[in-house]
């Protein structure tokens, strides 16, 4: 048996030249489907905010409100998957296929309780969700009959993403890529055909729309299954392996996850106070937020790719034992987000006017959606670094400094500057709009302070333990060398 390598040795040793063709390509498998798969999905909804248009403001509105209660239902899952990444890439990198099957019959049960939970309040209590988001009657009225239909598209959204977290996390990004299309122009097509009636059918406006969403989410998950069958994917029909739990390791899930689901929840609680808070502003600004929401979808759906890259790579590399280049990886995987998004910015201002005409708006609105979509592209390149050293540190086993963070700057700073500016001061949306913002450069100091630190790699493997503690050992003699040099 090979004699482990003595401190002295490690700490010795040079570091080996990175591999950027190895580590740019390894990015590109990943990070490029899923890009184009949410760019995807970004553009439908951008065509379901282009045609609904057409009916009015306080249609676009209540839509983009009704999104809103759907973003909440997504920060409920989103603790579960990722949670789900950090086991499943991690025992990806192990080729521990008990682990992979477990850990995805655990996501799986816990996201389709969320997404039956908000299936439910959409179906029979609309009237409550709208009047917590706005208190405009017209925009309540035509988001209930929106929210009455839509609501049977969640659980099977929902059964896509815990399918779609499986495959990414396993490397097989292109299967979720092909649904998303098939989506997509599914429901391009059934609003062409529902919203002003086309082909002899009756048009009938926003409920069209909403039924275009419920087929566009069945045929999403139709593809995933048809294509894992094709191909003889060898996890995802495991019935029996997905529920065979074992005590320790649900518990260990759920420790594990816990922080995770903790932030996204609260996380989500806090968007949506937010959200009820730039609910009370016009009619016009609704409108503009509604539209700016599409485009917020483009910018985080270009940042999905390096996240997904890097919580793939970067966690199947601590699950195999390789710590120090996830370390390296992940150190060079921040800064080609961030430069990622700024150029994504930059395009999107260049293109901005001719787009929110395109979305029918025009005097105020056109204004106010102009001046946030502005200050947002700016912000974004730090809130994108964020998050995706969030996700970073998730899958390699650290869930929880970005939770304490995101959560602590939410509440302590974020919900009552907002809530003070909001309602009590009411200052209008263009000194609002920033202030939701206001947290975003201290944590981004702070998180990368922690990325240079290596202290987020805590693996749940056998073989990425076993490296563990001669992986900080290194790291701490290379500090100490820079230290006195």
């Amino acid at each position: 048996m090979q004699q482990p390598q003595c401190t002295s040795d490690l700490l010795k040793k040079r570091p080996v030249r990175f591999d950027w063709k190895t580590f740019i390509k390894g990015v590109a498998l990943i990070a490029i489907p899923v890009a184009l798969q949410n760019l995807l999905s970004t553009t439908g909804t951008m065509v379901d905010t282009m045609m609904i248009a057409r009916l009015g403001e306080n249609t676009v509105g209540a839509v983009g409100l009704c999104a809103q209660y759907s973003n909440l239902m997504l920060a409920g899952y989103w603790g579960f998957v990722g949670g789900g990444t950090l086991f499943i890439s991690q025992y990806w990198g192990a080729q521990d296929e008990e682990g992979i099957c477990r850990s995805y019959g655990l996501i799986w049960t816990c996201i389709m309780t969320v997404g039956l939970i908000f299936s439910g309040l959409a179906l029979f209590a609309p009237q409550l969700i709208m009047r917590l988001y706005t208190d405009k009657v017209a925009i309540q009225e035509i988001g209930i009959s929106y929210l009455k239909i839509v609501g049977f598209a969640y659980p099977l959204q929902l059964f896509s993403i815990a399918a779609s977290t499986l495959l990414r996390a396993t490397e097989r990004v292109r299967i979720p890529l092909y649904a998303a299309m098939a989506s997509v122009f599914t429901n391009i097509f059934l609003n062409w055909v529902l919203i002003y009636g086309n082909l002899g059918c009756p048009a009938i406006g926003v409920r069209g729309a909403a039924i275009a969403t419920v087929c566009a989410a069945a045929v999403n998950l139709a593809i995933i299954f048809i294509v894992c069958l094709i191909i003889k994917y060898p996890y995802i029909f495991r019935f029996r392996a997905h529920f065979g739990w074992v005590g320790p390791k649900v518990r260990e899930f759920f420790i594990r996850c816990f922080p995770i689901i903790l932030n996204e929840v609260f996380l989500g609680i806090g968007n949506m106070t937010v959200n009820v808070v730039l609910g009370r502003q016009s009619e016009q600004t609704i409108a503009a937020l509604a539209v700016f929401r599409t485009l917020e979808g483009l910018i985080i759906g270009f940042f999905a790719g390096f996240s997904s890259a890097s919580s793939v790579l970067v966690g199947k590399d601590v699950g195999a034992g390789k710590l120090d280049d996830a370390y390296e990886k992940a150190k060079r995987l921040i800064p080609l987000c961030v430069l990622t998004i700024a150029v994504a910015g930059l395009l999107i201002n260049l293109f901005k006017p001719q787009f929110l005409r395109i979305m029918s708006l025009s005097g105020q609105s056109f204004e106010i959606a102009s001046y946030i979509i502005f200050v947002f592209t700016i912000v974004a390149v730090i809130r994108m670094g964020n998050w995706c050293m969030n996700d970073t540190y998730r899958a390699s086993g650290d869930a929880v400094t970005g939770t304490v963070l995101e959560i602590v700057f939410m509440y302590l700073m974020v919900i009552p500057a907002v809530c003070i500016a909001g309602l009590k001061m009411k200052v209008s949306i263009y000194v609002l709009f920033p202030i939701v913002y206001c947290d975003e450069i201290i944590r981004f100091v702070i998180m990368i302070v922690h990325l240079h630190s290596g202290r987020w790699i805590r693996p749940v493997t056998d073989l990425g333990k076993a490296q563990l503690q001669d992986f900080r050992l290194a790291r701490g003699g290379r500090r100490n060398r820079k230290t006195t040099t």
